[in-house]
């Protein structure tokens, strides 16, 4: 059937199931926003207030829900406005489709209004892109988009498109989503006998969950191996909510700012089973101490992440549910109680607790209080800084896709617009986002979008009134020279959110909290709780860089 390029992207977004776009006009967009127009009744589009914000609810969709994050944008700084949202998602693994409208072809390389290569600029920070200029191209352009975005290791791809094509008249006949292309394990049967025989000889393993777990969907096989095995388990920051908290085999998250019994007993395991876990430098501070006394046993989808960052006794390259469907059958029942003991012991000796508080407000306190009186189907949102170790190490998780975190990029303001995308994707659960003062400044315009769309999302911001992690490095490391970490600003939150159109409350004391907290819950609508914390609150225990947990820092 005939149709503009620009209606061919909508039906080609309907193939794939999207229902929600978030996103900016302009003028090379204009086309495609005249669709959506027509096709507001199957397609919802978010009006954002900054592209970037955009970008980080798709990209918090995606975390969300497992479905594709899908933005759009007008060329030249709406395009580049997404650059650091779709880093964001490259860097963590999130399958999201960026569309981008272009000048005119006729336009293309002579320094048009508005113009940007914004296929030359993403490409580091994306899965693939397409610079699509021919009519003839657009379909199977945006159609491998959505297959490439989720098969393989998952990520983020960009369409940009000349305004010329989304006008033109093209040809379209739907068809069925490209099937993903699987990777094949190699030597699956073989390769897991071989990990179940060292799975099956030792007697100190650890099973370390990355967030290749929650993309392949297998949680539920990790905890069955566990479960079998009497296996500990430690998560990485991506990893967090593949194991519930209250499983009495976990033991939090690992790396530097994880607790002393996760990174201790990957320290004196005798065998670590990596899943979907690429060895960062903030899990792996110190790459050839890593797990010394360890055999290494790593499964990941990516074959370039194989003896990247950790040399590995052996490995299998290929997606962690189907390893693991052939795995576990070859595993043993055994009884690991007495290493359990032993790390229960480390955990009791050095346990997570913020041990000294300097306000009257405690960080842990906050967050186990909001854990402990929110259903346990909420979905908890961070941006970057203290705030976001602090709701690692204290988040009461219970669910995978519920908690959202940049790890990779470390991208202060992807708090808020993930939040809203998460609550888009999720409008029946609830969604507190913690953010600190100094990342809440990044991106709160988008307050505007949550207001607009009445999202009872609740933000609880850590107010110290200083950049509050690098204020912490300052102090531990620069001799406490404070070089530009204390901004002085006087924002009042709980004006400002009103003046969007918000609640907000502002509270010195966990009573003051409380009682601002049952109101919050009972409020359909945004609202912001301003929380004042001492600034001499750290984020502790912590592994200074290129160190190992014989030098982590207590205090």
């Amino acid at each position: 059937m005939k149709m503009t390029g620009a209606e061919l992207v909508m039906n080609v977004l309907l193939e794939h199931g999207v229902d929600t776009v978030f996103g900016y006009p302009g003028g090379t967009a204009l086309f495609l926003y005249d669709e959506l127009y027509k096709y507001s009744d199957r397609i919802k589009h978010v009006l954002v207030a900054h592209e970037q914000g955009g970008a980080h609810a798709a990209d918090g969709y995606a975390r969300a829900t497992g479905k594709t994050g899908v933005a759009f944008s007008t060329s030249g700084p709406g395009a580049t406005n997404l650059v650091t949202g779709i880093a964001t998602a490259y860097m963590d693994s999130i399958p999201t489709v960026f569309i981008t409208a272009n000048v005119g072809k006729h336009l293309i390389g002579r320094d048009a209004f508005q113009e940007v290569c914004i296929t030359g600029v993403t490409f580091p920070i994306t899965k693939h892109n397409y610079f699509v200029n021919n009519k003839e191209d657009l379909a199977d352009a945006l159609r491998n988009a959505f297959r490439i975005a989720n098969e393989g290791r998952k990520g983020p791809v960009l369409v940009d498109i000349t305004k010329d094509v989304t006008q033109a008249i093209v040809d379209y006949e739907p068809v069925k989503p490209y099937p993903l292309r699987k990777v094949e394990t190699e030597n699956c049967e073989a390769k897991a006998e071989k990990f179940a025989k060292y799975i099956n000889s030792s007697s100190k393993p650890v099973i370390q969950v990355g967030g290749g777990v929650i993309a392949s969907e297998s949680y539920k096989e990790v905890i069955a191996l566990a479960e079998k095995a009497d296996i500990p388990v430690v998560t990485t920051l991506m990893g967090m909510g593949a194991v519930p908290s209250s499983d009495k085999r976990y033991f939090g998250m690992l790396g530097m700012h994880g607790s002393y019994a996760a990174n201790k007993c990957i320290a004196e395991a005798d065998l670590i089973l990596t899943l979907g876990c690429r060895f960062s430098d903030r899990v792996a501070l110190k790459p050839d101490q890593f797990g010394k006394k360890a055999k290494i046993l790593q499964v990941d989808i990516d074959k370039s992440e194989i003896n990247k960052n950790v040399s590995v006794t052996d490995c299998i390259i290929g997606d962690c549910k189907d390893v693991l469907d052939v795995l576990i059958p070859m595993v043993n029942e055994a009884d690991h109680s007495q290493w359990l003991a032993q790390i229960n012991k480390w955990n009791e000796e050095k346990p997570m607790k913020v041990k000294e508080c300097y306000g009257k407000m405690n960080p842990q306190e906050i967050i186990e209080y909001i854990c402990d009186n929110t259903d346990k189907e909420t979905i908890y949102v961070t941006d970057v800084g203290q705030h976001q170790m602090w709701a690692a190490q204290y988040v009461k998780q219970t669910k995978p896709r519920n908690f959202l975190s940049s790890g990779g990029l470390g991208t202060m303001g992807f708090g808020y617009g993930a939040a809203i995308g998460a609550q888009m994707g999720n409008p029946d659960k609830r969604v507190i986002h913690f953010t600190g003062d100094g990342s809440f400044h990044m991106n709160l315009n988008e307050a505007c979008t949550a207001v607009s769309n009445n999202l009872p999302i609740i933000t609880v911001i850590f107010n110290n009134r200083v950049l509050g992690m690098v204020y912490q490095w300052q102090t531990a490391f620069y001799g406490q020279r404070y070089s530009n970490t204390t901004p002085e600003r006087k924002t009042d939150f709980v004006k400002l959110i009103e003046a969007f159109g918000g609640h907000g409350f502002r509270v010195n004391t966990m009573e003051e909290l409380k009682e601002a907290y049952e109101k919050a819950l009972k409020i359909n609508g945004p609202v912001w709780i301003d929380c004042n914390i001492a600034v001499e609150d750290k984020v502790l225990p912590m592994i200074p860089n290129g160190k190992t947990i014989d030098d982590m820092l207590f205090e």
